[in-house]
């Protein structure tokens, strides 16, 4: 149903078509980015070798759907982030979790990771649904919060049980 596809230039364009706000950008990237995302941010971020940057592509339509991100953090432990479906009408479908699952089989089998972790915003529940039925448990809420239009948006980090 889908497949990850290495996220190239090509690409930027419609990712950045779906950051409709500074609050998306802040859901999808935390505060890796400032808004409005721009090329030239792009191409900083694709340009670090310990991130592992992925298309998210229908397999039927070969239609660009979405985008996640496997970041390195050691030889053995990598953190997923940056993971969004893009195109609306796709939410709500199942499709996050064939996603994290298509995710977990690339760290273990390519990269030979051992230890994954992710951070999730806590107001995210579907989101953090998700995670848990592919395995992940709620590990620590991190002490950095975002603020945003007033309100402080804290992240819980959740590890996958092995």
């Amino acid at each position: 149903m889908i497949e990850l596809q290495k996220f190239t230039e090509s690409d930027f364009d419609k990712l950045i078509s779906w950051i409709k706000s500074e609050e998306d950008l802040i859901q999808f990237a935390g505060t890796i980015f400032t808004y409005p995302l721009n090329r030239e941010q792009l191409l900083k971020y694709v340009s670090d070798n310990r991130r592992y940057t992925f298309k998210v592509v229908l397999i039927e339509s070969n239609e660009s759907i979405g985008h996640c991100e496997i970041f390195l953090e050691s030889d053995s432990s990598a953190r997923f982030c940056r993971i969004l479906i893009g195109e609306e009408k796709y939410r709500g479908r199942g499709l996050g979790k064939l996603i994290v699952k298509k995710m977990i089989e690339f760290s273990q089998e390519q990269l030979h990771i051992k230890s994954i972790n992710l951070n999730v915003f806590e107001w995210n529940i579907s989101a953090i649904k998700c995670y848990e039925k592919m395995g992940f448990v709620k590990s620590h809420i991190n002490e950095n919060a975002v603020s945003i239009n007033g309100k402080n948006w804290i992240s819980i980090n959740m590890k996958l049980l092995n």
